[in-house]
């Protein structure tokens, strides 16, 4: 009788549904099926696809670089950028540069007549600047002391408040992921949409009226007002754009060293002066940013106005950039020239006020 527990006794044979089937064997040898060899294997079929393309492109790349030298050989690959950004940034400029200096009310500009710096002349006659009535353009000079207020109001309060709320945000407080959010949703929405929105609540009949008369307070004609038309605009525009600048200045606290700041709390210091002595000047650059973003964009605040009060009640929300506009497009005969020369003036103004800004910050530093 055959011994059943002997060494010589073999171990039954595996199943073929087991792992060392030969299948499954070769399948692990090679690692076929598996994610990495899946995108291995799509990777050399792209491979084998872009070569040969490849290949067909370096013919004419390596005639360029021997006729060009390599360092002229970047200019081929910048030129497409470069054609389209001059497209549509300097020769714009160059045509407002040609239109300022001409006359008429023709579009091509074949058809107008040269008239120098008649254009600018006629937006600067004025017996008194101060005074807008006594202004050969009128209407400019209201846009521009209507501007500079509403720059001046607008960048101080949203400046302000946004480095308030940076600050707060920077601290350690509950949902503050979520409150980030929501000081940035503004920013997202379309202009038109943050105008009507709040046309709609301001209105005579609108949600804050109905809410005073509900308390027994009685509604107001807000946008009716020509001072409280101007206040809701700069309200309107500060609660608009306030969380861009709040990011920026968020990522500007963050970049501040913490060592810092706990170096000032062994010494005791206030927090006032925790703020004064090491957050603002190390904030200055992020500030100065802000700053000329801020400036510049109240200068070219025109969709959200002009679609919340239409630049009324009469001029009081009339600001530079609908006047340009009304002047160019809108008005009847179209001014081209003079809203041409009207939109370099804005322009040399705010290169002047960045440049200044730029001068201060760096005397600042130097100090």
């Amino acid at each position: 009788m055959a011994e059943t527990t002997g060494q010589g006794a073999q171990a039954p044979a595996p199943s073929p549904t087991e792992d060392t089937a030969p299948g499954v064997a070769v399948a692990k040898a090679t690692g076929a099926g598996s994610p990495r060899t899946l995108q291995g294997a799509g990777d050399g079929i792209a491979l084998r696809v872009i070569t040969p393309v490849m290949r067909i492109v370096e013919i004419p790349m390596l005639g360029l670089q021997r006729l060009l030298g390599v360092n002229l050989l970047a200019w081929v690959f910048l030129f497409p950028n470069l054609l389209l950004f001059g497209l549509f940034a300097f020769l714009p400029v160059i045509l407002n540069v040609a239109y300022a200096t001409t006359g008429g009310a023709n579009v091509m500009l074949d058809a107008r007549p040269q008239v120098g710096l008649q254009n600018f002349g006629r937006l600067l006659d004025c017996a008194n600047h101060l005074d807008p009535n006594t202004c050969r353009e009128d209407k400019f000079w209201r846009a521009v002391w209507n501007t500079l207020w509403f720059v001046t109001l607008q960048v101080g309060i949203m400046v302000g408040f946004a480095l308030l709320t940076a600050i707060v945000l920077n601290g350690k407080i509950r949902a503050r992921g979520f409150f980030r959010s929501v000081f940035f949703f503004p920013v997202l929405l379309s202009p038109v949409v943050v105008a009507l929105i709040w046309k709609w609540m301001l209105q005579r009949n609108g949600v804050l009226n109905a809410f005073l008369d509900w308390a027994g307070i009685g509604g107001y004609n807000w946008l009716v007002d020509a001072d409280w038309a101007f206040a809701w605009s700069v309200f309107l525009s500060v609660w608009a754009h306030m969380g861009f600048y709040t990011l920026i200045l968020l990522a500007g606290l963050q970049a501040i060293p913490r060592d810092v700041y706990e170096a000032a709390t062994m010494d005791r210091a206030s927090p006032w002066r925790v703020f004064r002595r090491i957050t603002l000047p190390l904030l200055a650059p992020t500030m100065l940013v802000v700053l000329v973003l801020a400036l510049i964009k109240g200068v070219q605040t025109f969709d959200e106005v002009y679609a919340f009060t239409g630049g009324g009640p009469g001029t009081a929300t009339t600001f530079i950039i609908q006047y340009i506009y009304e002047e160019g497009f809108a008005g009847s005969p179209r001014l081209f020239g003079l809203a041409a020369a009207a939109s370099l003036l804005v322009a040399a103004v705010l290169v002047v006020l960045t440049l200044i800004q730029l001068w201060v910050n760096r005397r600042s530093v130097d100090g």
